[in-house]
Parts: C-alpha cells; sequence; structure tokens
C-alpha cells in the first residue's frame, strides 16, 4: 500500500516539473491527471457503471418523420413544408392514379411500372407544391390554429419569398415529369394547375371545401388513362372520377372534424361544419356513391372476380370506419383518416388482380372454342 502511494507520488513530481513552465493552471492540469483524471476524448469519459447508466441511443426508425428529423437542419422546414413528415397526403393523391393506370393495362397484364414511378414521382412534387400553396395562402389562419400553428411559414421559419422560391422549384421539377407524357395528357396535366391553385380559398366562401379539394386530388383518375392509351374514356373515366371525389369527401370531412372548433371560431368553412351531428349519414351516403360508382366501372372495363371481391372488402371497412368514428375525439378522427390509405390498396390490388383474371378467363374460353370446333 505505502510502495503504491510512494509511486503516485513520484509520477506526480514529474509531472508538476514538466508543467512547470506552463504556469500554475499547466502545473493543477498535472496533478489531476497524475491523480488518475481521465482525459477529454479518452475511453475513460464514457460514464462509468457506478456513475449511472449511459444515455440511450435514439433508436434507429425508418418512417417519414424520423427521416425528416435526420435531415440537414436547414433542409427540415422545406420538407416538413411538402408534409414529407406525413406522407397519407401523397398517398391520397398518388393511389387514384394507380387505380386508373391499372385499368388501362392490357387484360393479362400487370400496370406499366414506368407510368407507376412517374406518377408517384409527380405525387410528392404536387402534393408538396400544392401544401406550399395552402400554407402561403393560409398563413395567418394557421397561427391561430392549435394543430397548425407549427407550420414552417407559420413558425416564421421560412420566409413568404423564400417559399415563392421553393414552389417555384417544385412546380418546375412537376412540369419536368408531366413533359415525359403524350401531348394530351400534357394539356390534361396542366389544367389541374387551377384547382390546385384556388382549393386553399374555397375554405372562406363556401362549407364544401371538400368538394373542390376531390376535384383537385383525384386528377390523377383522368391523367392516368389518358397518360397509358393516349385519351380519357369518358366510361371509364368519368365514374371513376366521380367515385375519387366521393372517397374524398369522406376521407378529407373526418380529417376536418379535427380543427372544426378552432375553425369555427376564425370563420373557416368545412363539410365537418356543415354536417355536424349528422355527418355520418352523410358520410354514409357518400360510400354508397363511390361503391356504386366503382361497380359501374368494373362492368364497362369487364373487370372480374377479385375487383369485386375488393370492392366487397372496401364495403366492409367503410362500413366500420363510419360506424366507429367519434368525430369529437380528434386522435380518433386522424386514425380514421388514415386508415384510407387501406382503402385504396384494396382498390389498387382489386383491380391487379381482376386484370390479370383476365387472362385466365380468355385462355380458358379459347381452349373451350378450339374443342368445339375440333368437334
Amino acid at each position: 500500500m505505502l510502495g503504491s502511494r510512494g509511486a503516485v507520488l513520484v509520477r506526480g513530481l514529474r509531472a508538476v516539473a514538466r508543467a512547470w513552465p506552463w504556469g500554475a493552471r499547466g502545473r493543477s492540469l498535472a496533478l489531476a491527471r497524475a491523480a488518475g483524471a481521465p482525459r477529454r476524448g479518452d475511453p475513460g469519459d464514457r460514464p462509468s457503471s457506478s456513475a449511472g447508466p449511459a444515455p440511450l441511443r435514439r433508436p434507429l426508425s425508418l418512417s417519414a418523420a424520423a427521416v425528416v428529423d435526420s435531415a440537414p437542419r436547414p433542409l427540415r422546414p422545406y420538407l416538413r413544408l411538402m408534409r414529407l413528415d406525413k406522407p397519407i397526403g401523397t398517398w391520397l393523391l398518388y393511389l387514384p392514379c394507380t387505380w386508373s393506370i391499372g385499368l388501362a393495362a392490357e387484360p393479362g397484364s400487370f400496370p406499366d411500372w414506368y407510368m407507376l414511378s412517374l406518377f408517384g414521382t409527380g405525387a410528392v412534387l404536387m402534393r408538396g407544391a400544392g401544401c406550399t400553396i395552402n400554407d402561403m395562402w393560409d398563413r395567418d389562419y394557421d397561427k391561430k390554429v392549435t394543430r397548425t400553428a407549427s407550420r414552417p411559414i407559420a413558425a416564421g421559419d421560412i420566409s413568404t419569398f423564400q417559399s415563392f422560391v421553393f414552389l417555384g422549384g417544385q412546380l418546375t421539377l412537376a412540369l419536368g415529369v408531366l413533359l415525359c407524357l403524350n401531348y394530351y395528357s400534357i394539356a390534361l396535366g396542366a389544367a389541374s394547375l387551377l384547382l390546385v391553385i384556388t382549393y386553399p380559398l374555397m375554405k372562406r366562401i363556401t362549407y364544401w371545401p371538400q368538394l373542390v379539394l376531390g376535384f383537385t386530388f383525384n386528377w390523377g383518375a383522368l391523367l392516368g388513362w389518358s397518360a397509358v392509351k393516349g385519351s380519357c374514356d369518358p366510361y371509364v373515366c368519368l365514374p371513376l372520377y366521380f367515385s375519387g371525389i366521393m372517397w374524398t369527401l369522406i376521407y378529407d370531412t373526418i380529417y376536418a372534424h379535427q380543427d372544426k372548433t378552432d375553425d369555427a371560431l376564425i370563420g373557416v368553412k368545412s363539410t365537418a361544419l356543415r354536417f355536424r351531428e349528422n355527418t355520418k349519414q352523410w358520410l354514409s351516403g357518400f360510400s354508397v356513391a363511390m361503391l356504386g360508382a366503382l361497380s359501374l366501372v368494373g362492368v364497362n372495363t369487364g373487370q372480374t372476380a377479385p375487383y369485386y371481391t375488393a370492392l366487397a372488402a372496401v364495403a366492409a371497412h367503410l362500413t366500420h370506419q363510419i360506424y366507429t368514428l367519434d368525430i369529437h375525439r380528434p386522435e380518433d378522427c386522424w386514425d380514421k383518416f388514415a386508415s384510407n390509405r387501406t382503402i385504396g390498396l384494396i382498390i389498387f390490388l382489386g383491380i391487379v388482380l381482376g386484370n390479370l383474371w383476365k387472362e385466365k378467363k380468355t385462355d380458358e374460353t379459347k381452349k373451350n372454342t378450339d374443342s368445339g370446333t375440333e368437334n
């Protein structure tokens, strides 16, 4: 024991002698190190088990919100302005495009993957542009609503000029995607820009802004078919477009119930305020209209059993969604709203499988025909 203390004393004297030219601060630091104090950056900097548990590392997450949070700090407000942290809106814009592209595929074939990827890119860009326009129009309203007060423009993270520049960049990229389509589709896609710009104003003048959003968000039901076929077939595109509008009235009315108290105070209108306690009856009517229009689409495109099975699943989903909806609980409204992505995916899956089923039926019919001819 005495020997170890002597060794420590000798080390201390040597350290002081080496640090003497650096003054009193150097001598005290040398003594501390000789006594066993860890150096900054040494492994000893890590807390020992006796000093308490080490801080937990943030778990790795691939969610959209986590990806946005991990982006460089200057980019985060722009990514949040595009709502990349909340991709449900992009899905709801994209899915009607997939329905249309799937229906336009040749019997027995998968949808055009190039078109699906092109429209997916366009959906991200146009949803971002739409949210930017919406937040520019609504920056004063957003400051007064609890749920939207933290949006980048309302919170002052992005200036009006910066949002204009960012909007121009998004629209330029979206134009590049549009120019990959045929001339008919380019003109049709450009026509939707008027709806994108004017939709945010509708909540100031009508209790039916969700209807205008339906016209805007389901434009892809027209555009997807024309991109594949060269033009719109009214017997397919119009009922498909109508069904999408009914769908939007369902999910966005549910969404609007989250903000109805703040909306009533600041003078913003919505179908949630129009329907009030009669919301479930209205949503049920929209659901019947949506399913009826989708059934007509199936008849006009010669759809098969998988498609109608998917419609039955959608009917069950809508029934459960509306029956269990609590319009007075914002959390439940958000959950029900977000679950509509499942509805869109079920319809797309039904279209794809129904189209592949056509090939099977065609082959069987051809074999039966050939057998009859030989006999």
